[in-house]
C-alpha cells in the first residue's frame, strides 16, 4: 500500500484521479461463487455508490479481497482498486498493520469529496474487521461454504 500510496503522491491531482480511474477499470470480476450468492457479500453502506465486499483468508494466512460496485461508479471502484491492488494476497498481519488513516496517504482528498473518503476508510475498516474474524481461531466458513477453523 505504501509503495501505491507514492505512485499516487508523484502525480498531479488531476493526475491521481486518471490513476484512480485506472484502477477502476483493473477491480477483477466477482467470482462466480459470490455472484451467484451475493448474501455472502457484506454492503459498505458509508459508500456513496453501492459497493459490496468479501474477505477470505486461506490456509497460508494470506488474503483475498473480492469486492462489487456499478461500472457507473468509478471513484468507488477505484478506491476498491487502490485496496486490491495494495492488500488481495498479502499476509492477515500486513493487511491487519495498514495504519486506519490509509486512506489519506494517497492524496485523494484535493480531489473527491469528504464522503467518498469515508467510504474509502469504511471498506479498509470492514476489511480488517474481517480478517480478524477469520483469523481469530473461532471457526468461520470459508468461500465454499464449509466450516473450518483458522490458525
Amino acid at each position: 500500500m505504501a509503495e501505491l500510496a507514492d505512485d499516487f503522491n508523484a502525480l498531479e491531482p488531476k493526475d491521481r484521479l486518471q490513476l484512480l480511474l485506472e484502477l477502476s477499470d483493473e477491480l477483477p470480476p466477482l467470482p462466480q461463487r459470490y455472484a451467484d450468492e451475493p448474501g455472502k457479500l457484506e454492503q459498505v453502506h458509508e459508500c456513496q455508490s453501492p459497493l459490496f465486499l468479501a474477505v477470505e483468508v486461506d490456509d497460508r494466512e494470506r488474503v483475498h479481497l473480492f469486492f462489487q460496485a456499478p461500472p457507473e461508479a468509478p471513484t468507488t471502484r477505484g478506491f476498491a482498486g487502490i485496496l486490491h491492488t495494495g492488500l488481495d494476497g498479502q499476509p492477515a498481519r500486513a493487511v491487519l498493520d495498514v495504519p486506519d488513516d490509509a486512506a489519506w496517504r494517497f492524496g485523494l482528498a484535493e480531489a473527491v469529496s469528504p464522503l467518498r473518503m469515508r467510504g474509502m476508510l469504511a471498506m479498509l475498516s470492514r476489511i480488517k474487521r474481517q480478517v480478524r474474524e477469520r483469523t481469530s481461531g473461532m471457526p468461520v466458513p470459508d468461500h465454499t461454504g464449509e466450516v473450518r477453523e483458522h490458525l
